[in-house]
């Protein structure tokens, strides 16, 4: 069988965080995970987790849409005993690439030009007197809107129109999505 590889372009609308799990002292408490050139990408298994959770909503609406073995083909599954311990775990067939700037913005902003594409927001957790609690002020270092892409690869053309359905209702990326930050749209390129 003759696999697909799927350009996509995620365009963000608004600030978004990809989280590196480090902290930068004083002045950040979350970073941006970044490349060895300073610019930021989105990991590939973050999207794939991403479509996977799009895919299992559609479906527990609509079984007869997206169905359990889709899923487990695409995405992988794991085998378990009768008491529930995870026996081995099924690779599936979807390979994703990290979602990085496209080629010209990757050369343009590489240098002392991707300090600009970074700011801090802070937030802080009030009480209910309206007063800022103690020890409560964090910032996260975020990344401002901007265009990134990437690939899928490994499926078969009759996938395509399912995983183009899940990838339209990722409408949010990242850290704090559930908070405004990371909107985005999703669209296929070829």
């Amino acid at each position: 069988m003759e696999t697909e590889k799927i350009n996509y372009k995620i365009t963000f609308l608004s600030d978004w965080h990809a989280g590196s799990g480090l902290g930068s002292g004083a002045d950040s408490d979350a970073v941006v995970i970044k490349d060895a050139n300073n610019l930021p990408y989105l990991p590939g298994k973050t999207m794939k987790g991403l479509l996977k959770d799009a895919l299992i909503d559609i479906m527990e609406v609509q079984p007869n849409v997206v169905t359990k073995s889709f899923i487990d083909k695409h995405f992988g599954y794991e085998v378990r005993d009768t008491e529930g311990k995870v026996l081995k775990t099924m690779p599936g067939c979807l390979f994703f690439s990290n979602a990085e700037l496209p080629a010209a913005e990757r050369n343009e902003a590489m240098g002392t030009l991707s300090q600009f594409l970074y700011r801090n927001i802070a937030s802080t957790s009030i009480d209910n007197a309206g007063v800022a609690k103690q020890s409560s002020l964090r910032t996260m270092e975020v990344c401002i809107p901007l265009v990134i892409e990437g690939y899928m690869a490994g499926l078969d053309k009759a996938a395509v129109p399912t995983l183009e359905m899940g990838l339209k209702m990722l409408r949010h990326l990242g850290s704090n999505r559930n908070r405004g930050l990371g909107r985005c749209t999703i669209e296929l390129k070829n």
